[in-house]
């Protein structure tokens, strides 16, 4: 099994790195990080970067695509190479995925005419997803064929998890959740913006880059 997990500049660390750490994991499996040049990419932060081994080209067609998110990823909406890429890419993959804002590259496209998918909640209602064809719904992980999405950043690590159970089956999905003992007990109910305080949700939208339409 080959994965391929998009690289960029500005991306967001955990929408890659949650998915590679159970992808990697596949009995068999080759997890390989593309990237439209070589070399080290720069997540939003700026702090951290993770490094490019393939180029596009290199990459021709691989058993799973995981599209990350991150402020990156409005340019990557405008860029015909890396669309036209995964465009090709996605006639012939397994399973075609998305972690947060990755849904819009994915929309952008033309990948989610007519789908359901999730996004980051931030995004959510920006209309961007809508406009670009698909059903915006508020769920953790949507699957819907072989395009997978998931919601914010954390919620990779559920979407890969989800479709390894339905490749390999629950047994293997099961112990790599094991081996990365992945068993979520925060410390704050504050992870949806339906179960945070309204005050740290307003916290949290003033200081989004997306902005709710009026």
């Amino acid at each position: 099994m080959e994965a391929a997990i998009l690289l960029f500049d500005r991306l967001t660390a955990l929408d890659a790195v949650g998915p590679y750490e159970v992808l990697r994991q596949i009995p068999g499996a080759q997890v390989r990080f593309v990237a439209k040049e070589l070399g080290p990419k720069r997540t939003d932060a700026g702090s951290l970067a993770l490094m490019a081994d393939y180029a596009l080209k290199d990459i021709s067609s691989p058993d799973i695509i995981v599209i990350p998110g991150g402020p990156g990823q409005a340019d990557l909406m405008e860029d015909r190479v890396i669309l036209d890429w995964i465009r090709q890419i996605h006639t012939t993959t397994h399973w075609t995925t998305s972690v947060c804002t990755g849904a819009l590259i994915l929309a952008a496209a033309g990948l989610l005419q007519g789908l359901r998918a999730t996004t980051h909640w931030l995004a959510l209602h920006v209309l961007l997803l809508r406009q670009l064809g698909a059903e915006a719904v508020s769920e953790r992980v949507v699957v819907q064929g072989k395009i997978i999405t998931a919601a914010g950043v954390s919620a990779g690590i559920d979407m890969a998890l989800t479709l390894t159970a339905l490749e390999y089956g629950e047994e293997v999905a099961q112990a790599i959740q094991l081996s990365l003992e992945y068993d979520p007990q925060p410390p704050f109910n504050a992870g949806s913006p339906g179960k945070a305080p309204a005050t740290i949700v307003e916290r949290v939208r003033s200081r989004s880059r997306f902005k709710v339409p009026a």
